[in-house]
């Protein structure tokens, strides 16, 4: 542990919601897996271009209102999509946003709008998605990296 924001990580938080700013500064701080910000605020035109592409599936992206942001895991200074890596991450912003007392959704458990009103690993939430949407016979949308106010 012992992790901090890049000088890069902190200039893709401008623009965010304060209440995301201190979760994340103070996740960092208390995750076993080092990550950085990859996304916070965008525009509109971005959002586009990314549902476009397929990389994002509504235009209503809490993105837009600065209301969440896109974390990337980092092993031995490498970037790593390891999903396995993103609950460890879920389980920092957990911490943080009851230190922070904010409300917080992640999203490989979108069915959790208040990640301090779970009480196992975020792991274990995320298979509870999961098995959630194949009961419903719908496909499980996850999105590790995605972290949003609420």
């Amino acid at each position: 542990m012992g992790f901090k924001l890049s000088k890069r990580s902190l200039s893709r938080l401008d623009g965010v919601d304060e209440r995301m700013v201190r979760v994340v500064n103070t996740a960092i701080t208390v995750s076993k897996i080092d990550f950085g910000v990859i996304c916070g605020l965008r525009t509109i035109q971005e959002q586009r271009e990314l549902v476009a592409k397929g990389a994002s599936q509504t235009m209503k992206s809490k993105h837009i209102d600065g209301l969440a942001v896109d974390l990337m895991a980092y092993i031995g200074g490498r970037a790593s999509w390891e999903l396995n890596l993103y609950d460890d991450i879920a389980d920092a912003m957990k911490i943080a946003a009851d230190e922070e007392d904010v409300k917080l959704r992640w999203g490989a458990a979108w069915h959790i709008n208040d990640l301090r009103e779970w009480d196992s690993s975020m792991q274990d939430a995320m298979n509870e998605y999961i098995d959630l949407r194949r009961s419903q016979g719908r496909r499980p949308f996850i999105d590790g990296p995605h972290f949003e106010l609420m």
